[in-house]
């Protein structure tokens, strides 16, 4: 059965430039081994890129050897959920500016991250 967004959609691609999704296929869809749940796309932002970064999630180098071009505000990418969650308490408490939380393009978020983060949340996130 195909997977579905978060809208209750079938679960469009995030992004093919850059390739993106744990099986670099270009949609965030769930995998067993996927212990960091790529699920949510995610429209980059500088704060996002440099929040990561500051936690050893380094999003912007180039790692040919895992398929990954290192990323640039604007890019869209399949995210781990617990990192996003990760920037919007940062938010919440007023570590960081609102913009370190990526924006969401809702039909390219599998519906697995309603399991974490209400529909809600993600909406008042979302790409526009």
């Amino acid at each position: 059965m195909p997977e579905r967004n978060v809208l209750g959609d079938p679960l469009e691609p995030c992004s093919t430039d850059p390739m993106t999704g744990f099986q670099r296929d270009g949609r965030c869809s769930c995998h067993d081994g996927d212990r960091g749940r790529h699920e949510l796309c995610a429209v980059m932002t500088d704060e996002f890129l440099a929040f990561g970064a500051e936690r050893g999630n380094d999003l912007t180098t180039p790692r040919p050897q895992l398929e990954f071009p290192g990323l640039e505000p604007g890019d869209r990418w399949c995210v781990c959920v617990p990192r996003w969650v990760e920037a919007l308490e940062a938010v919440r408490s007023r570590q960081v500016p609102e913009t370190t939380v990526p924006p969401v393009v809702l039909s390219a978020t599998n519906e697995a991250v309603l399991e974490t983060v209400p529909l809600e949340t993600l909406k008042r996130h979302a790409y526009e």
